[in-house]
């Protein structure tokens, strides 16, 4: 990475700080730390990192309300975050990646293994934004750089997994892509997520900006019509 990149870890375990710290700043990255979700949030506004690194189980805000106010914040709604906790239970985990996570790792974890989820979502984050700010298509404009559809008059505002959806099946105009492709490249092939989570997926954009933009393909997956 040619920039040196700056990583927020917010937990409210010391010594699992420190560590994540050492081990962050052994691969070239500069980290921020903060204790509580609260602090988290007043840091994520000051410092503007590139990856947030995020318990769920914290005083004063947990997890889950963090990444729903950075989402809802246009100045932070495109960090990505990662979570990094001990919930690993199936229902938190989908919860999680639903409100905008990036990915979800459950404690424990080795140092390497973390790392290497790190380095995957900011590459993953890199190419993403590598890629054409607008897409036209039939009667909307996808804008990436306001994660916002136009379509005549109406402006539509998705969450940032919808919007990634469409925008790479837009740009890909015809092609026929099955459900583990859009899973692996939207949501990350670290990150396990069920088929249906596509299909529902879908079905809120469908629901924002109609039905006739994202033909089914039996059996396959989605493509979005030429």
């Amino acid at each position: 990475m040619a920039d040196k990149q700056t990583i927020l870890v917010v937990d409210d375990e010391q010594d699992l700080l420190d560590l994540i710290e050492y081990n962050l700043q052994k691969e070239g990255f500069d980290v921020l730390k903060a204790e509580d979700g609260k602090e988290g949030m007043e840091m994520a506004r000051e410092h503007r990192p590139n990856l947030v690194l995020l318990d769920i189980m914290m005083p004063k805000m947990d997890g889950m309300e963090v990444v729903e106010r950075m989402r809802a914040d246009k100045e932070l709604k495109h960090i990505p975050i990662i979570f990094l906790t001990a919930r690993g239970d199936e229902k938190m985990e989908v919860q999680g990646l639903d409100k905008g996570g990036d990915d979800y790792i459950t404690k424990p974890i080795s140092t390497t293994k973390l790392i290497s989820r790190i380095k995957a979502v900011l590459r993953r984050f890199e190419e993403t934004n590598q890629m054409t700010d607008k897409i036209e298509a039939h009667d909307i404009v996808i804008d990436k750089d306001r994660y916002i559809v136009t379509k005549g008059d109406e402006e539509f505002q998705m969450p940032r997994k919808e919007f990634e959806l469409l925008y790479f099946l837009a740009s890909r105009k015809g092609k026929v892509m099955d459900r583990q492709t859009l899973l692996d490249q939207v949501w990350g092939n670290n990150v396990y997520v069920v088929d249906r989570t596509v299909d529902v997926h879908i079905r809120k954009i469908r629901e924002k900006i109609g039905s006739e933009y994202i033909e089914t393909v039996k059996g396959v997956g989605y493509k979005f019509k030429e």
